[in-house]
């Protein structure tokens, strides 16, 4: 039997040894390629609808046209259409997806329609053409409960202001009062779809022995193997997922979806593996969307432009029953220093289809509005907004008064102004034809954790295979945890396997909230220290002595083979991450900064946005060319933030009006200038011992800020409701004359 040992670690305090900074083999930071790209490419690659067992059926979800109490459904006639194999009409079917970690079956109430679109049966036919046409033409009886309130700004509307999200201090009115310059300004952000490219799909399939294996397109399996168990009421053991390759997640898929449950129920209802592939509508309606919101910014300044107050205070909304709520202010605690703070959250419970994480929750709405009103602020002080930013960064935690881990704001700020060319000029100085051209510019800031993490390396004196459940949602999970094992074991990356997304594999973190590549690198990183002092003790050396490259142990001027040291035989290490202290006694944070130049046509209002250039912080880099690509898309996130994303509810219902890409307006290629990312060199020794932090979600944070404060540059029109359409600024500028 081959011996696997497990190496631990609970991080409680920095790791200054930074030991991958002494490795040889010179992979890790680089600009690798993705090893599964070729696959994806080419096709090859196997999605979660992509599967096609024996005896497939298909399955197609039934959702609600109205809210109220389900009374009955013609679901026997519907059973006697053509193909049609069973009506899962199931108490067990789950109203909208988990919230991101729940590890528990979502928030139910049997027979109760929450909001227009809630999936409220399944058809189970032989072809999918034969449970679309039957699951639209089945009728479900539903009996009106009441009235009800779909906009969180209505004054019907329920609110809840939890206390844990509350802060008081000092005296912001007073601050306000003798200030030399103040703001008082409410701004808007849309409701938003992660809108990923691959939609919500499931194949399920149990076997003989009551367990399940579900294909689906899934991003923390470890979590949602956990609520599916719980969903359908089986051990958890009995349940396996596989996602070994997602198309895109954006936190949608953080949770189990309807359709997982759906395919289950159906797979055990009529013995046979069934598929449940959502349609772009039922992905808009049943998977969760970001909360829009309501931000009213105050902030006060002494003539000299010092920040002396603060107020950040949020409205959301959410269905009833849900815990989670958008963390609007979470970047606010600490982004910029002022002694007198009052940070509010409000919750307003409406029928709208559940809120919940969207890539950067929190952040890439709350810094957004944020940074916009610290434009506004500086400039009614009559400061460069760049200067401004870079008098009131904070030295430590200015609510609490803890470190933070590292600081690097000011590093960002004033880096990427030197990439941009930065000069800041008065609205409305550059015209060209009809346009008028400004600048803008924004900080950037995102909260950094880790989560509990395993992942198991096998060492062969061939190379080595890396084993864990986490995902690659597009990412560069597959990339970075190769380059990983392959710098700390002296492998060129071709004979390190990767094998990911497989919940019969050690429980890994997951893709989400920026944790998945540092917590899951960290257990890949402690499964290769066991490795290598195993290594180093069969050779006499210590494990600082010993160099691994191409292959070779290297001590004292002696060349080993590793082939040579491990014949036939097979090392497996595992390593296990748990976070400790490390994450409360200092604020981890990633850092940037966004600079950005539009034209403005004077003509019809549209924004272009002509150049846009980022500059970030986040630790050691892990492959140069997959945290390039997330910043570009961050960028590009926040780009339609400011001028094209929202979600639209019709007042009186609820429901959601654009549904779909044709309706929904993502930015496209011409939407979208040559953008420019660079990274400061960091170590960060309280973040695990790569010294690596979260990136994904870093650069949306801000982005969107310095289009619309480019927008004010440019032709003099403060947008204060994003996204900043063509009307909204055409009104502006026919105010202006």
């Amino acid at each position: 039997m081959t011996l696997e040992t497990t190496r631990r670690l609970k991080h409680d305090t920095p790791d200054t040894d930074r030991r991958l900074d002494g490795m040889a083999q010179g992979v890790l930071g680089t600009g690798m390629d993705r090893p599964e790209g070729p696959l994806k490419v080419s096709g090859r690659a196997t999605y979660a609808a992509e599967a096609h067992p024996e005896a497939m059926a298909e399955g197609y979800l039934v959702r609600a046209a109205t809210i109220g109490r389900i009374t009955g459904s013609n679901a026997d006639a519907i059973r006697a259409m053509p193909g049609v194999i069973e009506v899962i009409e199931d108490e067990r079917m789950i109203r909208n997806a988990a919230q991101g970690m729940a590890g528990e079956s979502p928030v139910q109430k049997q027979g109760q329609v929450w909001y227009v679109g809630q999936p409220v049966a399944c058809v189970v036919a032989e072809s999918f053409e034969q449970a679309r046409h039957a699951a639209q033409a089945m009728m479900v009886t539903i009996e009106p409960d009441g009235t009800h309130v779909f906009d969180a700004e209505d004054p019907a509307a329920e609110v809840e202001k939890p206390k844990q999200k509350q802060l008081d201090q000092g005296d912001l009115e007073g601050a306000m009062s003798a200030a030399a310059f103040s703001l008082d300004a409410t701004y808007h952000t849309p409701s938003m779809s992660s809108a990923a490219m691959e939609p919500h799909a499931s194949i399920a399939q149990w076997d003989e022995d009551g367990a399940l294996t579900l294909r689906g397109s899934y991003q923390l399996l470890k979590f949602n193997k956990a609520e599916l168990a719980d969903v359908l009421g089986v051990a958890p053991e009995k349940v396996r997922i596989l996602s070994p390759y997602v198309g895109g997640g954006f936190g949608s898929k953080l949770g189990l979806a309807p359709e997982a449950v759906a395919a289950a129920l159906a797979a055990q209802a009529v013995g046979r593996p069934v598929r449940v592939v959502l349609h772009r509508r039922q992905v808009f309606e049943t998977v969760t969307r970001r909360s829009e919101t309501r931000q009213r910014i105050r902030l006060a300044c002494d003539a000299e432009g010092k920040l002396s107050a603060i107020g950040h205070e949020n409205l959301v909304s959410q269905l009833p029953g849900e815990v989670f709520s958008e963390p609007v202010a979470q970047g606010t605690h600490f982004q910029y220093a002022a002694p007198n703070r009052v940070i509010g959250h409000e919750i307003a419970r409406i029928r709208r289809p559940a809120a919940g994480s969207v890539r950067a929750p929190g952040e890439a709405v709350g810094v957004t509005a944020f940074e916009i009103a610290i434009d506004e602020l500086a400039k009614k002080a009559g400061i460069d907004p760049l200067e401004f930013r870079l008098r009131n960064v904070p030295d430590k935690h200015p609510e609490n008064g803890k470190p933070f881990s590292s600081s690097t704001m000011e590093a960002t700020l004033r880096e990427g102004a030197k990439r941009f060319g930065w000069t800041h000029t008065p609205p409305r100085q550059r015209r060209d034809g009809e346009w008028w051209i400004g600048t803008g510019m924004a900080g950037a800031v995102r909260v950094n954790m880790m989560i509990e993490a395993m992942a198991r390396v096998v060492l062969t004196g061939q190379g080595a295979r890396v084993e864990c459940d986490m995902t690659d949602i597009g990412t560069g999970s597959y990339a970075i945890l190769t380059q990983v094992a392959a710098e700390m074991l002296g492998f060129a990356p071709d004979r390190v396997e990767t094998v990911l997304g497989d919940t019969d594999l050690p429980p890994a973190s997951g893709s989400g909230g920026s944790f998945g590549a540092a917590s899951t690198s960290t257990a890949v990183y402690l499964a290769c220290m066991e490795l290598r002092e195993r290594l180093a003790a069969k050779l006499g050396a210590k494990e600082t002595e010993l160099t691994l490259k191409d292959g070779l142990a290297i001590h004292e001027n002696r060349q080993t083979p590793l082939a040579e040291l491990l014949g036939e035989e097979e090392w497996r290490a595992l390593g296990h991450l748990q976070p400790g202290k490390a994450g409360q006694e200092v604020r981890q944070a990633t850092w940037g900064a966004i600079f950005a130049e539009v034209a403005v046509s004077d003509v019809t209002g549209e924004t272009r946005v002509r150049r846009m250039d980022g500059t970030f912080a986040a630790g050691r880099i892990l492959n140069l060319k997959t945290a390039r690509s997330q910043c570009h898309g961050g960028m590009i996130w926040g780009i339609g933030l400011a001028l094209t994303e929202a979600m639209e509810h019709d007042p009186r219902d609820g429901h959601m009006v654009n549904r779909d890409l044709a309706e929904y307006h993502l930015p496209v290629n011409l939407d979208v200038p040559q953008l420019g990312v660079h990274f400061l060199e960091e170590r960060d020794d309280w973040a695990n011992p790569l010294q690596a932090k979260g990136i994904g979600e870093l650069a949306i944070c801000g982005s969107g800020a310095a289009v619309i404060n480019a927008i004010e540059n440019a032709c003099g029109v403060r947008v204060r409701r994003l996204p900043a359409t063509l009307d909204q600024v055409m009104d502006g500028l026919i105010a202006q004359g």
